[in-house]
């Protein structure tokens, strides 16, 4: 308990910093604060400063709490890698800090390439659960979670070192697209994105179905 404890209270506490930023700059803040950017880097969306200063961080914090009572409820738990428990708990801590601190900073009159920012860090994140993945054991709640995975051992590990690499080189990728994003006045076409993610999410899983049909 004293262990999960502090798992638990050093993240959340981290996903609920920004509302000490924003209870300071609260009467200097806009009515509105862009919260959402699309693929070109342009705002598509905003909220109101209530749920900018609270509401987001108030939402990390719940699911950061949430996260490690779900991982406990997996009857592979004992097989989940260590490193990627600790990743999965520090998501929603490092949202809350960039998108919360960005969109005030914004409200503010300051500049900042917020759709690099996003790119890099989604790049790191998709390298560092490269890195893991082929290290990855079963579990019902990390990995790739198909049928096929689930029922072999084998397909399980060859399928999660195919997807390792793949997903090392969308990371690389996904910053690439950062600074293209920032550098050129159109941004990043969507359907690069969009065409990027759906080779890492949609080869491993067809290579899984492959490798099951092939009788592994």
């Amino acid at each position: 308990m004293k262990k999960l404890n502090k798992q638990v209270l050093l993240p959340t506490t981290v996903a609920l910093l920004p509302i000490l930023m924003g209870v300071i700059l609260y009467d200097k803040l806009p009515a509105k604060l862009p919260t959402h950017w699309n693929f070109s880097g342009a705002i598509d969306g905003y909220s109101s400063k209530a749920f900018t200063v609270f509401g987001l961080p108030l939402m990390m914090a719940a699911i950061t709490l949430l996260v490690p009572f779900f991982l406990a409820l997996d009857p592979k738990k004992a097989n989940m890698s260590s490193a990627l428990k600790l990743l999965v708990q520090w998501v929603c801590p490092a949202i809350s800090l960039v998108l919360s601190t960005s969109t005030m900073l914004i409200g503010l009159g300051y500049s900042l390439p917020v759709p690099l920012i996003i790119y890099v860090l989604l790049g790191i994140l998709f390298m560092i659960i490269g890195n893991y993945l082929p290290k990855t054991k079963q579990s019902y709640t990390m990995g790739i979670r198909l049928p096929w995975t689930l029922n072999s051992e084998e397909n399980w590990n060859r399928t999660h070192r195919l997807a390792g690499k793949l997903w090392m080189i969308g990371g690389f990728l996904m910053m690439v697209c950062g600074i293209f994003t920032q550098c050129t006045p159109s941004g990043i076409p969507t359907g690069i994105i969009l065409f990027v993610v759906i080779v890492l999410t949609g080869t491993p899983a067809f290579y899984s179905l492959w490798l099951y049909k092939k009788g592994i």
